[in-house]
């Protein structure tokens, strides 16, 4: 049960992790982790490059560790979906974060409800393996009747938990996102 639990608490820490490289209206350095520069050649995270700070509550602020990298650097945070418009000052980035309109706040939270409905298929997958385990010791005579049914309601209960932390993180997320 501890190795269920283990698995489903990693799919819900996956699942914030996404939400936290969603915009909302405030500045948040983890907006940047999905942003990949060709460096060096090859991609690298765009933390791995510079200092991200927030600035104030609608701007980032990077300060580039290699000057050399600043072109390819604006070029990734542009061409990345999150509507930003970096300003150089030097070898610091300046990233200005619009408000956002109500259309793209709808369309964020539609993102974030994809991404909450992938976490709730893993998790119901992870329940499914789990079952199957149970039933194969059952079939082993590892199991009882009785035991089977117990541990297939235990491993329900867990689930049922997990998809409620799903919810109630996704439900604080999109006020979050609505909050003008």
């Amino acid at each position: 049960m501890s190795n269920l639990e283990s698995k489903m608490s990693t799919a819900v820490l996956h699942f914030e992790k996404e939400l936290n490289s969603l915009r909302t209206s405030r500045a948040n350095p983890s907006m940047l982790d999905n942003i990949f520069v060709d460096a060096y050649g090859s991609k690298t995270p765009l933390n791995q490059l510079g200092n991200i700070s927030v600035q104030d509550a609608s701007t980032l602020t990077i300060q580039i560790w290699d000057s050399s990298l600043i072109k390819s650097i604006e070029s990734a945070i542009t061409e990345s979906n999150l509507g930003i418009n970096p300003q150089t000052d030097g070898q610091l980035i300046r990233l200005p974060i619009p408000k956002l309109s109500e259309e793209r706040r709808k369309e964020i939270i539609k993102i974030a409800s994809e991404f909450a409905e992938n976490s709730k298929v893993t998790i119901r997958n992870i329940r499914r393996d789990f079952i199957e385990i149970s039933k194969n010791e059952k079939k082993n005579s590892n199991l009882s009747e009785d035991e089977l049914k117990r541990q297939i309601n235990d491993i329900q209960k867990i689930t049922d938990n997990n998809v409620d932390k799903i919810d109630k993180i996704l439900e604080i997320k999109k006020e979050d996102i609505l909050k003008v």
